[in-house]
């Protein structure tokens, strides 16, 4: 029996050739993923972030940290205000190296510590965010690009360091603010010490950029000089880190123009990896996105007749003994073209109550059962499938005869 065939191809990729277009590109990221997983667990130990005294990398402070220790000065990391606060005391350096992370409460409480002991405190980078609470009477300005400076003051540790490398944070004191201010920059400074006002305190050191502890300058300049005479002029130093685990910053939230600051906690080389692969990732989404605009519908090279697309179509049901989806398909084609000659709608064409009833009208005495062979089983064998296809061709041929 024939049946009518479309002439359309699915276009749509099947998930064997999706899958060898896109193994490249997640070949190209497991590698990726895996390598930076290695590095970061063997260099796991060595890396610590910034300004941090047991890292070894360039933004790193072990090599002055251990300077110091050589020098006889007593290094002792925290990482809680807490621990810092309690370690400080007569013939103690705090070193605070982000003290804009830290909240109001965290600031009040620091400030207080620093106003009631007999130690120097030296604040790294310190903005708008923290001078208001730990310098009063001084403020920040636009930040400048470090550089080699001149001492240009008579501090005693700056000019036995000569030139260093310093710049960011520039400051400015309010009228009778006694400080002493060196390496200038458009006529600010970037290092500023303010004596100590009263009882307990001695001085705060405002240093407007880290560079000259770090690693990968600590041998440039008088970088060295001055780190070491800045925090080994007390026997303690007192490293204070500040963390997100500590408890004392969720009793306030941080302070105003701080989140970015943040980003500071996170160690350099997990940033970059994170842009490095959404790049990566812009990249691959325009190479697979090449072929853009609409669909285009191109003719096929070769014309098939119909029989034969119908003869080759039979033959794959044949060969994967698919009886029951052939004789569906036959059935439903059968049901399709009866609707229009019953009178029956077309979305009623397979309901057998609308579709028998009105075939029984139009031949009331065919000798064939109608719902048998509209909506019956599937054929047991491929005699049964063949009796089946002839049936429904001769029951077609009689309702248009009739």
């Amino acid at each position: 029996m024939s049946r009518p065939v479309t002439g359309t191809t699915s276009t749509a990729p099947s998930a064997r050739q999706v899958w060898t277009r896109v193994r490249g590109a997640v070949l190209v990221l497991a590698l990726l993923l895996t390598g930076g997983l290695a590095l970061a667990t063997v260099r796991s130990t060595d890396a610590h972030g910034a300004l941090d005294p047991r890292s070894a990398a360039p933004q790193g402070s072990r090599a002055v940290a251990e300077l110091l220790k050589a020098r006889g000065v007593t290094v002792t990391l925290v990482t809680t205000l807490a621990e810092a606060t309690a370690a400080t005391d007569t013939g103690t350096t705090l070193l605070v190296t982000t003290p804009d992370l830290l909240t109001d409460a965290q600031q009040s409480t620091l400030h207080s510590a620093m106003t009631g002991s007999a130690s120097r405190t030296v604040l790294v980078g310190a903005g708008r965010a923290s001078l208001g609470a730990l310098a009063p009477g001084v403020t920040s300005a636009p930040s400048t690009p470090v550089e080699e400076r001149a001492p240009g003051c008579a501090l005693p540790a700056a000019t036995r360091a000569g030139s260093v490398d310093l710049g960011g944070e520039r400051y400015e004191t309010s009228p009778g603010t006694p400080a002493e201010a060196c390496y200038r920059s458009d006529g600010l400074p970037t290092l500023l010490l303010l004596p100590g006002g009263g009882t307990g305190t001695t001085d705060t050191v405002l240093l407007g950029s880290p560079d000259i502890l770090y690693n990968s300058r600590l041998d440039q300049r008088g970088n060295a000089s001055l780190a070491l005479q800045l925090l080994g002029s007390q026997p303690h130093l007192v490293w204070y880190l500040p963390s997100l685990s500590d408890t004392s910053a969720t009793t306030d939230t941080p302070a105003e123009g701080t989140t970015g600051n943040f980003l500071a906690l996170i160690p350099s080389g997990w940033l970059w990896g994170t842009l490095q692969l959404a790049l990566a990732a812009l990249l691959a989404a325009l190479w697979r996105g090449r072929r853009l605009g609409p669909l285009v519908t191109e003719r096929l090279p070769v014309a098939l007749r119909a029989s034969e697309t119908t003869e080759g179509r039979a033959r794959l049901y044949r060969k994967a003994n698919a009886r029951d989806r052939a004789a569906s398909v036959l059935r439903t084609a059968t049901r399709t073209r009866l609707a229009p000659l019953l009178g029956v709608p077309a979305q009623d064409a397979h309901s057998p109550d609308r579709l028998l009833p009105a075939l029984s009208a139009r031949l009331p005495e065919t000798a064939a059962d109608p719902r048998n062979l509209l909506f019956g089983p599937a054929p047991a064998d491929d005699a049964t499938f063949i009796r089946l296809a002839d049936q429904l061709d001769a029951l077609e041929r009689e309702v248009r005869t009739s």
